[in-house]
């Protein structure tokens, strides 16, 4: 293990190793069809459930020991090894809470897969490597050398202090990604038909009961594949399901119509560390949001019945709220990370301007988008370029 060449060896190495190892390799067992658009577009948005990824995976890591009659002894690990791999997997500290001394992990174990601190982990930099790599996306982020240059110091992970552009490079790339890739105009569309697809769907599948039963056999058959069962069916229960598939097949995507950045406050300087005024904003951004939305979608449908021929109905029209950032929200997530400097004894942060000048002031953007659902390619398209004036 890396950090074992740098603190020198103990007892629970190769245990923590083991654990951590198979808990980045159990923690995207969870992903549904199409990974996130299902937990975060399908399940979230359409069906109101809130409901992660990793809930899926640790049950999908108990039904596999399980099934293949796996017991923690068998592996050379303990029975609560068990408990620590499933809290690697969601990241959760709190594992350690009212542990006496002598059963508590190191903390900086849990910022390895998947780190709820700064969102520095080993998952991102497998995604970063991956999707560009397949996409023919340029990026030059190197997350071998951040790793190089990192090591242990109070229990957390740090980083050298020369490094710091490196880890803002990190993090651009994550914007970039989602801005250019992931949410990309067309890849939404094609989003969004998918979504529809699996909630036609949902009365055939019954999705909620795959994931509240905690039911493995069920939520197993969950997968991509899915797609091509709906498309192969001969059941006209997914009929409907079948004909958007079907679009998407002849390219006939949902219609973008238009596009509108919303200007944010900077909240660089306000102060992050307290809970009650950031929950209060957020109450309030999620209500205007609520309001600009409602707002949008009369002025289109107004519009709309002016044109010859539009006739719009509200169930026509998609407004896709997207929300681009470097991981955590409007915050800078460098302010969550420790630096080092070889003649130091205690780590640090380090200050922005320190760095460059040209770094951003700003984390987070909101784009409004506006889609049409259509079923061929129509010609009446609603221009909206004047709802977003007073934005």
């Amino acid at each position: 293990m890396f950090f074992q060449e740098q603190q020198g060896e103990n007892d629970n190495d190769e245990r923590n190793l083991k654990c951590v190892t198979l808990a980045a390799l159990c923690h995207d067992l969870g992903h549904g069809p199409y990974s996130h658009l299902f937990d975060r577009d399908f399940i979230k948005n359409r069906l109101g459930m809130n409901w992660k990824h990793e809930k899926g995976s640790i049950t999908m890591f108990e039904d596999l020991l399980k099934k293949n009659s796996i017991t923690m002894k068998s592996i050379n690990l303990e029975d609560e090894d068990k408990e620590f791999i499933k809290a690697l997997i969601k990241g959760d500290k709190k594992y350690n809470i009212n542990k006496p001394d002598k059963d508590k992990r190191p903390n900086y174990l849990f910022d390895i897969v998947n780190n709820e601190k700064n969102s520095i982990d080993v998952d991102k930099f497998d995604y970063f490597a991956r999707d560009c790599y397949y996409s023919g996306a340029k990026r030059l982020f190197d997350f071998s050398r951040l790793m190089r240059l990192s090591r242990v110091m109070n229990d957390e992970i740090v980083y050298y202090y020369k490094e710091c552009y490196l880890v803002y490079d990190l993090f651009h790339t994550r914007y970039s990604l989602h801005k250019t890739l992931y949410k990309h105009c067309t890849v939404r569309a094609i989003d969004h038909m998918i979504c529809d697809v699996l909630e036609k769907a949902d009365h055939y599948y019954n999705f909620k009961s795959a994931i509240n039963e905690r039911n493995p056999e069920k939520y197993m058959r969950l997968s991509d594949y899915i797609f091509h069962e709906i498309e192969h069916s001969e059941d006209d229960k997914l009929a409907k399901s079948k004909e958007i598939i079907k679009q998407i097949r002849e390219r006939k995507f949902y219609k973008f119509v238009d596009e509108c950045l919303i200007k944010l406050k900077n909240k660089e300087n306000t102060n992050g560390d307290n809970i009650a005024e950031i929950k209060e904003n957020t109450k309030k951004d999620n209500m205007a949001e609520i309001k600009i939305k409602e707002d949008i979608m009369d002025g289109i449908i107004d519009c709309g019945a002016t044109l010859n021929g539009a006739n719009l109905k509200r169930e026509d029209v998609i407004i896709d709220w997207l929300s681009f950032d470097y991981g955590k929200k409007d915050e800078n997530p460098v302010k969550y990370v420790k630096f080092y400097n070889k003649n130091d004894k205690e780590p640090k942060k380090i200050k922005k301007n320190d760095v460059s000048y040209l770094l951003p002031i700003v984390y987070k953007e909101e784009i409004v988008r506006i889609y049409l659902r259509t079923k061929g390619n129509e010609k009446e398209v609603v221009s909206i370029d004047f709802f977003f004036n007073h934005k």
